[in-house]
């Protein structure tokens, strides 16, 4: 948790050094520095709050005795015209603060509601929504957690905490079986092996070479279906490729385990939220 918050703080320190620079030259000429104000934050569209808390920290970086009062909190669900936060305190640091603050919330407010679409559409199905490497760089961990505040399920965070063999690994280790085996020789047991295949060929050979979980790359319906079928519970099967509102609930009904969708954290539109003084 400390090491978290540091890095928020360091985030939020480049974020508003980026957009302040040496100083906000309309506020500053306008407004006196003992100014005080109160200001609220409201929803313009329906769906999934995450972010409430980042945007908390934004302020209290400009100035600790800012009062914020979340009135909603992450993973609700927000209706438009609804109040989500009050904030209190100097009237600079609250306009310097706004665009930061407006960032995050509604970049991960918009993940989280699209995640909460898509996680809906496959509720009668054990298929679980899973996220991707797919993010802002810099900015991963807030766009996973927001996937969760969603109700999907973060895929493994970086290159450092799971063993993906994808199709380049393949290539340059000589094969899927090699992959595997050489691999396997070189990491604790405790720490399972996913190998991506394009094929039903491709996974026969995963399949014989004893891995843990298998992704389906850019699979067909009817081609996900003949993989179930092989698997028989041999290894777990995500399926990954083009998922989209569309179509995710037909490949859920396949029988596959995970369906993976990078469109979560990069293609979710930001979900409108605005900041008025009173």
């Amino acid at each position: 948790m400390v090491l978290e918050n540091l890095w928020l703080e360091d985030l939020i320190r480049r974020a508003l050094q980026e957009d302040i620079g040496h100083g906000d030259i309309t506020t500053e000429n306008l407004i006196p520095p003992e100014h005080q104000s109160c200001g609220e934050f409201i929803a313009k569209a329906e769906g999934i709050l995450a972010g409430i808390e980042v945007c908390r920290a934004v302020f209290a970086y400009l100035d600790k005795s800012i009062a914020f009062e979340a009135l909603k909190q992450d993973g609700d669900q927000v209706r438009k015209g609804e109040v989500i936060a009050r904030v209190r305190g100097n009237t600079r640091c609250l306009l310097m603060g706004e665009r930061l603050a407006l960032n995050f919330l509604q970049r991960m407010s918009g993940i989280a509601t699209k995640t909460c679409r898509l996680a809906e559409k496959i509720k009668p199905y054990p298929a679980v929504l899973v996220d991707t490497r797919k993010t802002t760089p810099g900015l991963r961990y807030l766009e996973k957690y927001a996937v969760a505040a969603g109700g999907g399920r973060n895929h493994r965070f970086g290159l450092y905490d799971g063993v993906m063999i994808k199709d380049n690994h393949i290539k340059a280790a000589g094969g899927i079986r090699l992959a595997v085996e050489k691999i396997r020789g070189k990491i604790p047991h405790t720490i399972k092996i996913e190998v991506e295949v394009e094929n039903l060929e491709q996974l026969k050979e995963a399949l014989e070479a004893g891995a843990d979980i298998i992704l389906l790359d850019n699979m067909p319906v009817d081609m996900l279906q003949e993989a179930v079928a092989m698997a028989k519970g041999k290894a777990l099967l995500e399926a990954s490729g083009g998922v989209d509102e569309h179509n995710i609930e037909e490949i859920a009904r396949t029988g596959v385990d995970f369906i993976s969708c990078g469109a979560l954290t990069h293609s979710a539109p930001s979900l409108d939220i605005s900041f008025n003084l009173l």
